[in-house]
């Protein structure tokens, strides 16, 4: 059966004030880029040993968001699942601007925006991030389309929905090995390079979205009308429990492989015992952001406010994991002589400082308030908000 979808018509007093919020950070946000921009580099946490800072968390965190987000999308129109056919359209939608929000903290974050242009017309294909242009632009492309087929008449029984669900499915899948391809294929950081990047990114993709879709599916259905019933919840919290699960076991998988080598148990003793502020988080993460989620949905009939409490915990578990896979990375001295003690002015052998400032925290959470201004807008205008469930039941 067709889905019938609606505009978002809501004036609650709390759709207002989260209107207010999300203007406020995104304004923050243009002002911190514009402040990084006018005063240089010098003036972030950022320096020439840490070059990715927390801009670079918010927007790669956003990323493989938008990629976990169209899991609704492709457990409807993939496996047909005709209980989620009704959350395909926010599903497609959601991911659209959490790539948009993604890639807007990384365009603002490079100092020059405007040559924008000559990175989408001069392409060095020996490189992953020209790769990753073509993957983003793609994936935005293929969610477009896929919301088209959604809402054309005839296109589900002529198979047009699941065509362009399993492209979509197969397409976010490579996006997500690029982004993790882009942390594998250096050679120089013994944190990075690794084969297993590519399946813990896709595994970290599908609980983000997952989690992301879940808090906003959430703050939707308070203010525009109960549509998520009791037996999608506990799928979706099953489900969500697989992706928790999977996150810890490739990471346990990433570092027994990393602590097995001799040349990688330097970086491990670090990450794990010895890092500071990286070892706090990555075992909050392990603890806080994957552990205990992972109670949490797993407990019998698991309601809405315990599986928003999880979802928001693999939301910061996700954060946490990312800011120790890239800052930590590259705070932990490159291994220039393997073997050899180098000393000399230039902090050899030294782990890098950083700290982030409170101009990148604001262009990040810019990034995240821009991207969900685009989702009610686009709501508001677009037919993508399912009936409440009073209403489809009596439909």
């Amino acid at each position: 059966m067709p889905a019938h979808f609606h505009q978002l018509k809501i004036t609650a007093p709390e759709y207002r004030a989260a209107l207010a919020v999300l203007l406020a950070l995104a304004a923050l946000g243009y002002a911190a880029a514009h402040y990084m921009d006018a005063g240089g580099h010098h003036i972030t946490g950022m320096n020439n040993r840490v070059v990715w800072g927390i801009p670079h968390v918010f927007a790669l965190a956003l990323i493989l968001a938008a990629s976990g987000a169209l899991n609704v999308a492709s457990l409807s129109s993939v496996f047909g699942l005709d209980e989620y056919q009704p959350l395909a359209g926010l599903s497609a939608l959601l991911a659209i601007v959490l790539l948009v929000g993604g890639l807007l903290v990384l365009v603002l974050d490079l100092g020059r925006p405007d040559r924008l242009i000559v990175a989408l017309t001069h392409y060095n294909f020996k490189s992953v991030f020209a790769w990753n242009i073509l993957l983003y632009t793609g994936f935005i492309a293929l969610a477009v389309g896929y919301l088209y087929v959604l809402v054309e008449p005839g296109a589900r029984r002529a198979g047009r929905v699941r065509a362009a669900g399993m492209l979509s499915l197969l397409w976010r899948l490579v996006l997500t090995s690029g982004s993790g391809a882009i942390f594998g294929f250096v050679v120089a950081r013994p944190m990075y390079h690794a084969a297993v990047m590519a399946p813990l990114f896709i595994a970290l993709s599908l609980a983000l979205g997952g989690a992301a879709f879940q808090l906003v599916a959430a703050a939707l259905a308070r203010w525009h009308g109960d549509y998520l019933d009791e037996s999608v919840l506990a799928r979706q919290a099953r489900l969500l429990a697989w992706f928790v699960a999977a996150v810890l076991l490739l990471t346990a998988i990433f570092h027994l492989t990393h602590g097995y080598a001799a040349e990688r148990r330097a970086v491990e003793r670090f990450i794990l015992m010895r890092g500071g502020v990286y070892t706090a988080l990555f075992w909050a993460q392990a603890g806080l952001g994957g552990a205990l989620p992972l109670a949490l949905l797993l407990a019998p009939a698991p309601g809405v406010r315990r599986l928003c409490a999880a979802a928001a915990l693999v939301v910061l578990g996700g954060f946490a994991h990312l800011y120790v896979i890239i800052i930590g990375g590259q705070a932990f001295p490159l291994p220039i002589f393997p073997g050899k003690t180098v000393t000399g002015g230039f902090y050899d052998g030294e782990v890098a400082a950083y700290a982030p400032s409170l101009p990148e925290f604001l262009l990040g959470l810019g990034g995240v308030a821009a991207a969900l201004l685009l989702l009610l807008a686009a709501l508001r205008v677009l037919p993508f908000m399912p009936p409440p469930r009073r209403a489809r039941q009596r439909g």
